[in-house]
């Protein structure tokens, strides 16, 4: 198994294809471990002719759990960015093109703001600026979020289930796909701790909308039209805050990326990833 380290901080991470070619960083959201990010899916980049790395963050999956940690809250999304820059020096990757959903989003966006020399482009999906006015959670989701995941497998399979019945896209709920991405995720890691530690991160960093008005990273905001989890302000809001920034939104995609859009989203990604290749200095 490959680690990065960041300080005390080990972070399990994943390759696919040619070190050789240009490189895309796949960021997680609050929770979501690195499987998330399907291997078919990752192939589908590797395909286009990219160089692909997925890593679980601090707290889940694989990566070192902060159990320890006393400050509330332990870490900010800015600790988060730097654990994204370690694993692309573990993977000797000088910049790569980085793609972060929910959470991750907000990573990448941090990644923006501190760390502009490690990146060729930037795409933000179903995330926000940290603004409180947009990005809101419906009331639904907005209790599901605040609800403490249950340490059982069974009960976590049927948590997974049902916050896609709340926030994922309607007409692609797939019960028996979604308990068996349930089921995978718990087997390899549960750790409730974890997720609540990464949701107060978020929450603590408060917005980047100031400092994302500087950035001049090739930018990228991807959204879904039926997102309950994060409204689709959220991601508008991003889009604004960003010089350039292009805006799509998703007809049909919630909180989630059901393999429906998956041909969509990479088309997106990479295309977006080869312009900013042909307008960035070597």
């Amino acid at each position: 198994m490959a680690y990065a380290i960041n300080g005390d901080v080990q972070l399990y991470y994943e390759t696919f294809g040619d070190p050789a070619r240009p490189a895309i960083l796949l960021v997680n959201g609050l929770g979501s471990q690195c499987i998330n990010y399907k291997v078919e899916w990752c192939q589908m980049f590797v395909d286009a002719g990219y160089f692909v790395i997925r890593f679980d963050n601090r707290d889940v999956g694989l990566s070192s759990k902060l159990d320890a940690a006393t400050d509330d809250p332990p870490y900010l999304v800015g600790d988060m960015a730097a654990d994204a820059v370690a694993v692309l020096d573990a993977c000797g990757v000088a910049r790569a093109h980085v793609v972060g959903f929910s959470m991750g989003g907000m990573i990448v966006q941090q990644l923006a703001i501190a760390h502009p020399g490690r990146l060729l482009s930037m795409t933000s999906v179903m995330s926000s600026t940290g603004d409180p006015d947009v990005g809101r959670s419906s009331p639904e989701a907005l209790t599901f979020l605040l609800t403490p995941g249950p340490d059982d497998r069974e009960g976590a399979i049927a948590r997974h289930v049902e916050g896609n019945r709340i926030f994922g896209s309607p007409a692609q709920f797939d019960e028996t796909r979604l308990r068996e991405n349930g089921a995978a995720a718990y087997d390899r890691c549960n750790h409730p701790e974890g997720v609540g530690r990464q949701l107060r991160a978020i929450v603590g960093s408060g917005s980047r909308t100031p400092e994302l008005a500087a950035v001049r990273i090739p930018a990228l905001v991807l959204h879904g039209d039926q997102d309950k989890l994060v409204d689709i302000s959220g991601g508008r809001r991003t889009a604004e805050s960003i010089p350039g920034a292009r805006f799509v939104a998703i007809e049909g995609m919630g909180h989630d990326y059901p393999p429906i859009y998956w041909a969509t989203i990479v088309s997106l990604v990479t295309d977006h990833a080869a312009a900013a290749d042909g307008r960035m200095p070597a």
